[in-house]
């Protein structure tokens, strides 16, 4: 029998990356990178007004091109000894979707519309919509938000789509349900997308969805209907059950298996954030601090669930069972803007270098400056950090 491979894809905020491992002893095998073409172009997003969107098609079309890319990149006979892939994703980025699970912006109507398409973690659309969570949340007799810091995020997904369902009439017509990002792509591979049975990470909906078992699944109809009666008929369409990354969702489906170049019915896993897997990736043990370092940064903290019974932890973004690591309680924190600070800081001090700068050339400042810095000063009266 040849060695069992694995193949991990991870979806980013610029782009995806996909990954061969050896399931054996963890080796890696080859790799492969794709930028979201569409993203990349600056579409569908609005800086002004804090509005980041992606489009479904991004994600399809980088996925099937790094599968591909990353199985050329193997020894030949690689793709026959690939027995499951998982994935993990940015979060909370959610979309509204059909009663078949379709992105409604996949739908020829809604095509070109930011709003039908993934609202994107960074998207800052919604401060209002998490203010009126966060006031109606600690005034009512659950507070919904004690397992997510106490505080309620305008990048998470109720403050999103609250959001897009008061600015837009027509989506608000068309949506039945909304599912996260690393949900829709095990959804879409195995062949079950229907909003209702769709397998939802534990991940996403614990840290970002108010879902606790303590409240029976998500908060109850009545409190999302006092928050705004649009919000009311999504409840019933939603779920209950969440399932840790170490779950399998489904089967490939032979027209996937066709279009990557697999094997049909091959397991597929659970989808997660790219943060907490980033930790296991980092061989996360109880109690070490692991910060994962893009974008946006992530400190995440694992800790064993009977050591942490009945204590809450203020300020953070969630502590959830299995969320990082099955059967140990996963606590996340954080910086919501840390790579595009330095981005923007790039592009602050290479403005005068004009449209004539090329991407190498800009690229070299903040190494540059780094490296600067670290050189100890002559002068003892220059203070160093």
């Amino acid at each position: 029998m040849s060695t069992p491979h694995v193949i991990g894809l991870d979806f980013g905020t610029d782009s995806v990356r996909a990954v061969v491992v050896n399931a054996l002893n963890g080796e890696e095998v080859s790799s492969s990178a794709h930028f979201y073409q569409r993203w990349k172009e600056g579409k569908y997003c609005d800086p002004a007004r804090n509005q980041y969107r992606q489009h479904p098609l991004d994600y399809l079309e980088a996925m099937i091109k790094v599968v591909r890319a990353s199985l050329v990149n193997a020894p030949p006979g690689t793709a026959d000894s690939i027995v499951g892939m998982s994935f993990d994703t940015t979060g909370s980025t959610p979309v509204f979707v059909d009663e078949d699970g379709m992105p409604l912006a996949l739908k020829p109507e809604f095509h070109d519309n930011p709003n039908a398409m993934f609202i994107l973690w960074k998207d800052h659309t919604s401060i209002k919509e998490a203010d009126e969570i966060n006031e109606l949340a600690h005034n009512w007799d659950v507070d919904y938000t004690k397992y997510e810091g106490g505080i309620y995020s305008s990048e998470w997904v109720w403050a999103k789509v609250l959001h897009v369902l008061r600015e837009d009439e027509k989506l608000r017509k068309a949506a039945y349900s909304w599912i996260e990002h690393c949900d829709w792509m095990p959804a879409i591979l195995t062949g079950n997308t229907k909003p209702e049975e769709v397998i939802r990470s534990r991940c996403a909906a614990g840290h970002k969805a108010m879902w606790h078992e303590d409240f029976d699944g998500l908060p109850s109809k009545e409190f999302l209907t006092k928050l705004d009666p649009l919000l009311a008929p999504f409840r019933e369409r939603l779920y209950t059950d969440t399932y840790t990354s170490d779950q399998r969702v489904g089967g490939l489906t032979e027209e996937w298996a066709k279009i990557l170049g697999l094997k049909p019915g091959i397991a597929v896993g659970a989808g997660a954030f790219d943060a907490h897997i980033g930790a296991v990736g980092g061989g996360i043990t109880p109690y070490s601090l692991v910060r994962i370092m893009g974008t946006s940064t992530c400190d995440i903290i694992v800790t064993p669930l009977e050591e942490i019974k009945g204590k809450l932890v203020k300020g953070i973004c969630g502590q959830v069972d299995g969320s990082v690591v099955p059967g140990m309680m996963g606590l996340e924190a954080g910086q919501s803007a840390f790579g595009d600070v330095y981005a923007w800081f790039k592009n602050l001090l290479a403005w005068t270098l004009g449209d004539d700068a090329d991407d190498e050339m800009t690229n070299r400042i903040i190494p540059e400056l780094s490296r600067e810095a670290e050189i100890p000063p002559d002068d003892e009266t220059i203070p160093v950090a």
